[in-house]
């Protein structure tokens, strides 16, 4: 398997858009866009994400106790572009304020503010693991990124249209032979 058929394959799986922000010990804010982000786990309340080893804050944000995760709507496209970007001076007005002493986005579509509770070092990534200690939840449509670019979502339903089948609703998911047409794994 070749590098690009593999980012291509993952380019195929839509994700939310997410700065994750911490303050290093000097005290200055420091944040980077990570499309990688999950929630892990309700009880404790536990959410990954996953920055780069190449970034520049990714020992920062490795290190660090406390940390942000700021979900983004679709007019925060740019700023996503300002945190993926090296040598900028990332939070010039742009709005994000201190909570528990990290910077947290409010205008963000959900933030959550964790503490570091476990990493593990991923290829040319980590993985960084967080029990949540606050959630801030914002009414809005997230910011997506897909085939390597930052799109939005439908407003559209997936629901057929009225007096048109939806060809997936009634449909079995095995023939009745027992051979599954869903050609998932």
């Amino acid at each position: 398997m070749d590098t690009d058929s593999f980012r291509r394959a993952m380019g195929s799986f839509p994700s939310g858009v997410t700065i994750a922000t911490t303050t290093d010990p000097a005290g200055q804010p420091c944040g980077i866009t990570v499309s990688a982000f999950c929630s892990v786990s309700l009880s404790p309340p536990l959410v990954l994400f996953c920055p780069a080893v190449s970034a520049r804050s990714h020992d920062v944000l490795r290190d660090a106790e406390r940390y942000a995760i700021n979900v983004l709507r679709p007019e925060h496209r740019t700023l996503a572009m300002r945190f993926a970007t090296a040598g900028t001076d990332k939070f010039a007005r742009a709005g994000f304020r201190a909570e528990g002493g990290v910077p947290v986005l409010p205008s963000a579509l959900v933030s959550v503010v964790c503490r570091a509770s476990d990493r593990y070092d991923a290829g040319d990534h980590s993985i960084l693991v967080g029990e949540v200690e606050s959630v801030h939840v914002n009414d809005g449509q997230p910011l997506v990124y897909f085939d390597r670019e930052f799109r939005e979502l439908s407003p559209a339903p997936l629901l057929a249209p009225p007096g048109r089948v939806d060809r997936y609703r009634d449909r079995p998911l095995f023939d009745t032979d027992g051979t599954d047409e869903s050609h998932a794994a």
